[in-house]
């Protein structure tokens, strides 16, 4: 096993993260549609976006193509490029996110509080949702700073209608915390580790159990699978 961490620089480096995300968004989205057929019913799917993939000139095209060749709904699709990536340019981002949204395709910025955007370009990135990055969830039960740094994320997302996700959420104090705080969503070990797809599958069919569902949205970021 390989973490992110470890390959994806080297493959943005040496030209196949283009391939390697396509395959991965057109697996997701595959997958999405195994278990819709499979009467689980309609099942959400979020996709990580790397910097390559996103600039791209071909991204919009391989998305929509992908949406085609699945059957997937684009409303049922979420790609989450990270905050870094979109302020790398921050004036092409606009045009790449407002031509998704066109398609109907949802969007998150990922790891948010990372990459240093500015209001005036989070009010103009047409964004469905805010991903609080784990480095600033990590800490928030023990050091003061993250705690006041994570209450205005979520407050900057409830003021600006935006669904907001807590990332890499470990422990019940944690989730106290968020929950107390109106962040009602979140993802992480907590809820469950990364599973295997057909592992998903079972856990559709004997039921979340209650306290999970009690506990965050029970979608695909509340369960942290990829």
């Amino acid at each position: 096993m390989l973490n992110p961490e470890d390959f994806i620089h080297v493959a943005e480096e040496c030209g196949l993260i283009e391939p390697i995300g396509q395959w991965v968004l057109l697996e997701a989205c595959r997958q999405s549609r195994r278990w819709s057929d499979a009467g689980f019913g309609v099942i959400p799917v979020a996709v990580n976006v790397s910097a390559v993939e996103f600039l791209a000139k071909d991204f919009l095209s391989g998305v929509r193509a992908v949406l085609i060749a699945t059957g997937v709904q684009p409303a049922n699709l979420e790609l989450e490029p990270t905050e870094s990536v979109l302020m790398q340019d921050a004036e092409a981002a606009v045009v790449t996110l407002h031509a998704l949204k066109e398609m109907g395709v949802r969007l998150a910025i990922d790891d948010f509080g990372t990459g240093y955007s500015s209001f005036t370009y989070l009010r103009r990135f047409p964004i469905d949702t805010i991903k609080v990055d784990r480095s600033f969830v990590l800490e928030i039960s023990t050091v003061p700073e993250d705690i006041t740094i994570v209450s205005a994320m979520i407050d900057i997302g409830k003021s600006m209608n935006r669904r907001v996700v807590a990332e890499g959420v470990e422990t019940r104090s944690q989730l106290d915390f968020l929950q107390s705080h109106a962040c009602s969503e979140g993802q992480g070990f907590f809820f469950s580790h990364p599973l295997p797809a057909e592992q998903v599958g079972n856990l559709f069919k004997t039921g979340l159990r209650p306290w999970l569902i009690q506990s965050a949205a029970p979608d695909l970021d509340a369960l942290n699978v990829p």
